[in-house]
């Protein structure tokens, strides 16, 4: 079967000779549907996060089951589902919470499909157990691929501020790219808060508009901070949400945040804080979560099927991986990227 392979450092190639995985006991065979492009991906291929293993790329997968092992229940062949990415023991308290992503064993394995072990970019998937797929009903897994991160992790993460967005609140979104889209969504249909959208670029801006925000700014911007200030006045933002995670991104938020507000830094860009006393609002909590549950998938798989949030998405051919990384690279996708078999 064809597969999108990561064999090191930059070195990406599409291959036709991997053989179809047959599923045994609890493992579960997917038929590619969609697989979401990440700008995670760009972290293992360019900077080398994941290294001495080759493996299938794609940890936003989506598609229909093909065949079952012998101890699957519940499940049977033509299933839309989706792939939960973060995948954990299975056993401990996180994960027995439906929270794989803060698995207590975290850091003895790899961290799911396409982050060290092979992932969707390819024909079909093995799945290591039912436990990690959610259904999507009547939604098509080509546009439900992204939901397992794109959406799932602006979810989580707005869900850890949720008692702060109250309607007599500022909330910022940094980037407006392929999960700060999203958050605007997400953001305009379960908080009350007042949205504050920031990037770079006039069309992301211009985009930020029409999912929602009420106030738009460039944060390449020498004065942002003040423009920012000027809306919300002395009482600042609520909570920030950093979707770039860019040292200067980071510094942004440190300015705009209010006392007792929530400072969340999602985007892996790589930025650093230098804390000091004096440096934040008293009473901000700095935190940087990872994905989010398997619940909350199903929470996001029943937004989308209500139609309350969409990712845009661009479709591409497995063959087309390398020029769609190229493209992410130069910050030319809008939205999401999906790779179809």
């Amino acid at each position: 079967m064809k597969a999108v392979r990561f064999f090191g450092h930059k070195d990406v190639r599409v291959v036709n000779d991997i053989e179809r995985p047959v599923p045994k006991g609890d493992e579960v065979l997917l038929k590619i549907g969609g697989a979401g492009v990440c700008h995670s991906d760009l972290h293992i291929i360019d900077e080398g996060t994941v290294v001495g293993t080759v493996f299938t790329l794609g940890h936003e997968n989506a598609g229909w089951i093909e065949e079952v092992g012998e101890n699957v229940e519940g499940y049977k062949k033509g299933d839309a589902v989706l792939v939960y990415g973060p995948w954990g023991c299975g056993h401990c308290k996180p994960c027995q919470q439906s929270k794989e992503n803060y698995c207590d064993h975290q850091s003895e394995q790899a961290y799911g499909g396409g982050l060290g072990l092979d992932g969707g970019m390819a024909d079909y998937m093995l799945v290591p157990s039912s436990r990690l797929l959610v259904p999507i009903f009547d939604l098509d897994p080509v546009i439900a691929a992204p939901l397992t991160d794109a959406a799932l992790t602006p979810y989580s993460a707005i869900k850890r501020s949720l008692p702060k967005l109250m309607p007599d609140e500022y909330v910022v979104v940094i980037g407006v790219g392929g999960l700060g889209h999203v958050a605007l969504q997400i953001l305009r249909e379960i908080s009350g808060a007042e949205i504050i959208a920031c990037d770079v670029t006039e069309d992301k801006l211009a985009f930020a508009k029409q999912l929602g925000a009420a106030y738009v700014i460039n944060s390449k911007d020498a004065d942002a901070a003040e423009q920012i200030q000027k809306i919300t006045g002395i009482k600042k933002a609520k909570v920030v949400l950093d979707f770039v995670g860019a040292t200067s991104t980071i510094d942004l938020g440190t300015k705009v945040v209010s006392l007792d507000g929530d400072l969340t830094i999602v985007g892996l860009g790589g930025g650093h804080y230098q804390y000091s006393m004096n440096g934040l609002p008293f009473g901000v909590s700095m935190t940087n979560p990872y994905w989010g549950s398997r619940t909350e998938l199903m929470e996001v798989v029943g937004m989308a099927r209500q139609k309350k949030i969409h990712i845009e998405i661009e479709k591409h051919k497995l063959d087309d991986a390398n020029e769609v990384y190229e493209r992410m690279r130069q910050g030319k996708i809008k939205g999401r990227a999906v790779l179809i078999p």
